[in-house]
């Protein structure tokens, strides 16, 4: 079997002919009766949501040989007679975090949603904290689930499924979910204070139960160890973001399709 080589490289005089420059890739014949199949096409743009290289099969269909997305972005502004919510979420950022809830141990876990989900993550939100955290700690939340569902569109090709179990130090929290489209937490966290600083650690089950219900998520959360509460919630965190990185990341093997035997993935 003879593998075809790229044969030389191309200099482009501006980005924009970059961007709009259609670039061949040569690939390997299966056959070692066949001659080397033509180039496939390899079209990237500026402002498409999707990069896919494609070909045709031995029966003369279209077959997609790899699919990932640039730009999968969730947008989200809530406002209510409580709070004032706005949230961006870019699912294939570089983990760039830019949270300013009020409520800075909330900020803080959205930092590690951004920084272990490789999301950036853009958080405004003003409510009325002067009362408790309560009603920002769930707006900010719902949005956030809003926001992924958006981001997360027709869910073709993605892994659907993401598991993950994240030690900090004596704590061990293990997260499973799948973007089902179906919402449902199970929730077992034994955090020994009722504050971590000023922050009401009752909230942390109320946050994730806020963001499966408008993301339609199916989200199971164990604690496996840990008796510092600190260290459980962050754990929780950093699980989730793994978990979550994991299942909205594209399997190649997948070719573009619903991850579904159904065909389509749907809150029914």
């Amino acid at each position: 079997m003879e593998l075809s080589r790229l044969d030389h490289l191309v200099a482009y005089s501006s980005p924009s002919q970059l961007l709009r420059t259609r670039v061949y890739i040569p690939t390997a014949t299966l056959s070692p009766t066949r001659h080397r199949r033509r180039h496939q096409p390899l079209l990237m743009e500026a402002n498409r949501t999707t990069f896919r290289a494609s070909a045709v099969d031995g029966n003369g269909s279209p077959a997609t040989a790899f699919q990932t997305c640039i730009g999968r972005i969730g947008e989200v502004k809530r406002v209510t007679k409580e709070t004032n919510v706005s949230v961006k979420i870019d699912l294939d950022g570089t983990g760039v975090a830019d949270s300013s809830t009020g409520i800075p141990f909330l900020d803080h876990m959205l930092d590690q949603l951004a920084s272990h989900g490789l999301f950036n993550v853009h958080v405004r939100a003003t409510g009325d904290i002067h009362i408790d955290d309560h009603h920002t700690n769930e707006d900010v939340a719902l949005a956030i689930g809003t926001a992924l569902l958006q981001g997360l569109g027709d869910r073709k090709g993605i892994n659907r499924f993401g598991d993950f179990s994240a030690p900090l130090d004596e704590s061990l929290v293990h997260v499973s979910l799948d973007l089902s489209g179906r919402p449902h937490l199970s929730y077992d966290l034994r955090i020994p204070t009722e504050r971590v600083g000023t922050y009401d650690t009752q909230l942390v089950e109320h946050f994730f139960q806020s963001l499966v219900n408008t993301s339609g998520m199916t989200l199971h959360i164990r604690q496996l160890a840990g008796k510092n509460s600190h260290h459980i919630i962050e754990a929780t965190f950093k699980a989730f973001a793994r978990a979550l990185r994991q299942a909205t990341e594209y399997d190649p093997r997948r070719l573009g399709t619903v991850p579904s035997s159904k065909g389509v993935l749907s809150r029914s």
